[in-house]
């Protein structure tokens, strides 16, 4: 009889997984702004520079239904597997769980036996998420030790509290709500944890009927939208402390904790100060046996010709940052954050998270500047940096253009049209394009990424 090994893509530690082999296929969701006609898709795109294909599509499945807003997707299992109170290692990483966060469906894709040709092999209508959860609009997937966790911004009816759901990880059957005791917690956006502290993270972005037809001015400049972060204690599913960063910082997006399960601490986006337009980072972590949270980095907004400007921001004259997403590599050092407004893609080592340093810095579209890729540099580019994701190693950096279709429109007027490119990162800090990379995608528009075995915001881990 042969001896069952875990799935060789999982690693108890950030460490050995950085020694992992190269990606050679990127996952891509593309979404269709229109609603109507072509459904969303899913794309293999080829990573592997040695090959004749290198940054091409290779594989697309399209969804068989129109309207999804296919959002941030995940692995069915990863390296959390391996840990040590819920171990279940002989569980293949094969299967991506992707959100529909318009439609509220979610499709469970096998990327097996051929990753070139993935295929649905279950559909969880919205009508079962209801019943099962009384959640609706899913948003993001992270697979844990014991099974799958889902979380949702809303219910049936558009109104909150969003919050996070189960999945059985054999099944794919809805659980229902993880949560025992919410507390105070209403709004919901992203959610990640702390294995080594029995912590969960979530932050707060609307109900849905406040972004589904696009930000909604009167609630952004009245401080409608969310500005807490939310503790909780992930084994026991209850809320324990909510941490403030004031009424002006609107739209606390994406958290990324320390990969080293011993390190007590993590990086939250948020897109905008009603203040002055700028974006900032903020550090939570623990202080005697409590958590705080304390801005690390404060990214100003650009002055610009307000005959350039879309609507929305005219009266401001300037171009606001808008973070709307961060990645850290494995190692823990590199801080990567996506300028979605002004078009800069910035790498800081954050070795002291308390500290940060600008280490590199680029630009890619942008509402006003309009940046070019080196592979074609007479060619304006729209959109900007957006979901963006950092290989195992931390040698290559993927980012695309697309947030939210309706969002889209609000701050780029003439469309997006999607792109999808590739960095290069020095091993020391700095960056650069690989000006080989540069996928241009028609009609459809590039949202979130996950790298073939692995990335920097799929796996976690138990061991340091």
């Amino acid at each position: 009889m042969p001896l069952l090994r875990p799935d060789p893509t999982f690693y108890p530690s950030p460490k050995l997984a950085m020694q992992a082999p190269p990606e050679k296929h990127a996952f891509v969701t593309l979404l269709n702004p229109k609603f109507k006609g072509r459904p969303d898709a899913l794309t293999v795109v080829d990573v592997d520079p040695a090959s004749s294909t290198y940054s091409q599509v290779v594989g697309q499945l399209d969804m068989p239904n129109v309207g999804d807003e296919l959002h941030h997707f995940g692995w069915n299992a990863c390296s959390s597997c391996l840990c040590p109170y819920a171990p279940h290692p002989h569980t293949e990483r094969r299967y991506l769980v992707v959100p529909g966060l318009r439609s509220s469906r979610l499709y469970i894709i096998d990327t097996k036996p051929d990753i070139r040709k993935p295929k649905i092999v279950k559909t969880i209508e919205p009508q079962e998420l209801a019943a099962r959860a009384n959640y609706s609009r899913p948003h993001t997937v992270h697979c844990g030790p014991d099974g799958i966790f889902v979380n949702a911004l809303g219910t049936p009816q558009g109104e909150g509290p969003g919050g996070i759901f189960r999945m059985d990880p054999e099944t794919f059957d809805v659980l229902g709500q993880w949560e025992l005791d919410r507390g105070p917690q209403y709004f919901a956006y992203d959610f990640w944890w702390h294995l080594g502290y029995d912590t969960l993270i979530t932050s707060e972005w609307g109900t849905p009927k406040t972004f589904e037809n696009g930000l909604v001015p009167d609630v952004l400049l009245n401080s409608g939208y969310g500005h807490n972060l939310h503790i909780w204690d992930l084994r026991r599913r209850r809320h324990r402390q909510v941490l403030d960063l004031g009424k002006e910082h609107q739209l606390v997006f994406e958290l990324r904790p320390a990969h080293d399960p011993t390190k007590a601490y993590g990086f939250v986006g948020v897109v905008i100060s009603l203040k002055d337009l700028s974006s900032s980072i903020w550090l939570w972590h623990q202080s005697d046996g409590s958590w705080t949270i304390k801005k690390v980095i404060e990214i100003p907004a650009e002055p610009a010709d307000p005959g350039k400007l879309p609507p929305l921001l005219k009266g401001f004259k300037a171009v606001p940052p808008l973070v709307t997403d961060i990645d850290l590599s494995l190692d823990d050092r590199f801080l990567y954050v996506s300028c979605w407004g002004t078009g800069e893609f910035i790498q800081y080592d954050v070795s002291d998270p308390f500290n940060p340093k600008k280490t590199g810095s680029l630009h890619l579209g942008g509402i006003v500047r309009r940046a070019a890729h080196p592979k074609n540099p007479k060619q304006a580019l729209n959109g900007g940096p957006q979901m963006v994701e950092v290989s195992r190693d931390g040698r290559r950096v993927y980012f695309t253009n697309s947030l939210y279709s309706v969002i889209d429109e609000q701050f780029y007027p003439d469309g997006v049209k999607g792109w999808m490119v590739k960095v290069d990162a020095k091993p020391a800090g700095g960056m650069a394009f690989d000006s080989n990379f540069l996928l241009e995608v028609d009609e459809l528009r590039p949202h979130q990424v996950r790298l073939e075995g692995g990335d920097c915001s799929t796996d976690s881990f138990c061991f340091p």
